[in-house]
């Protein structure tokens, strides 16, 4: 036995017993027994009410996991944004004639890859999607220009530029070129057709060239008579303004001879 394990041996041996001593019971007990189980039998009461409301909330605005969040109005449905300041900075207004959007700058995103497909801000507006179709029988109506470099047509459709009322003008400072790779170009018109070049030349290149419907001259009476019913060789003349005319071919030239088409020009 060590020395401590002494000393506190005979400490206890050396206490005053006392007999009979009084118990004091520990606990709630008389009316605060009862106040307290009536508080808690409130609270549980007041949790049930609670959970009882949540339910009946989340059934009545049709909160659940898998369907969509639904906003009615027998008027207009509005989303505000603002800033700390308690100022406006967005607002989105679903109504019954139109949807207003009302924001410095309108985006519209992919969902895939987030880039975006159409943007709207004071100052221009932006449409990246790869393709822009208008489906509507009047078309696309633009008031001022359109600055595109490239205007085509769909696979196996025709491109057709047209201005109903008014002039069609082509312009551009290095050239404009009109090819058709598999088919035929053709230019027509009501009254007449203008090729101008003001330092150039008009170059026509092809394996035949024909020009219809040209007006044929006839020969003077001073001349005989020697053309015959079935003229199949004429001789193509010039006028000095520039009209052309056809005039049966002979062993010379006959464009003297059938001159009248100038004097009728």
């Amino acid at each position: 036995m060590t020395r401590e394990q002494y000393i506190l041996a005979t400490q206890q041996n050396n206490l005053p017993r006392t007999e009979n001593a009084q118990l004091y019971p520990v606990g709630i007990y008389g009316w605060r027994k009862r106040c307290l189980y009536f508080f808690v039998l409130l609270l549980l009461v007041t949790m049930i009410v609670n959970l009882a409301m949540t339910i009946w909330i989340l059934k009545v605005m049709n909160f659940t996991v898998d369907s969509p969040l639904v906003l009615q109005s027998d008027r207009n449905v509005t989303v505000n944004a603002r800033n700390h300041m308690g100022q406006l900075t967005g607002q989105l207004t679903v109504g019954a004639d139109a949807v207003e959007a009302q924001c410095k700058r309108f985006e519209v995103r992919a969902s895939e890859d987030g880039r975006v497909l159409f943007s709207a801000d004071e100052d221009e507006i932006t449409i990246g999607a790869e393709k822009l179709k208008v489906t509507g029988t009047e078309g696309a109506v633009f008031g001022h220009s359109v600055e595109t470099p490239h205007i085509r047509a769909e696979p196996s459709q025709d491109l057709r530029l047209e201005s109903p009322t008014r002039s069609l003008i082509m312009e551009a400072p290095r050239g404009v070129q009109v090819s058709a790779a598999a088919g035929d170009f053709k230019a027509t018109c009501r009254k007449e057709l203008h090729l101008q070049s003001t330092e150039g030349e008009i170059f026509l290149n092809a394996d035949t060239i024909r020009l219809g419907n040209l007006p044929t001259g006839s020969f003077s009476s001073s001349l005989p008579s020697s053309s015959s019913s079935r003229q199949t060789v004429y001789e193509l003349c010039v006028c000095p303004n520039g009209k052309l005319y056809l005039s049966p071919a002979g062993v010379g030239s006959t464009c003297q001879s059938s001159s009248n088409i100038c004097l009728w020009s």
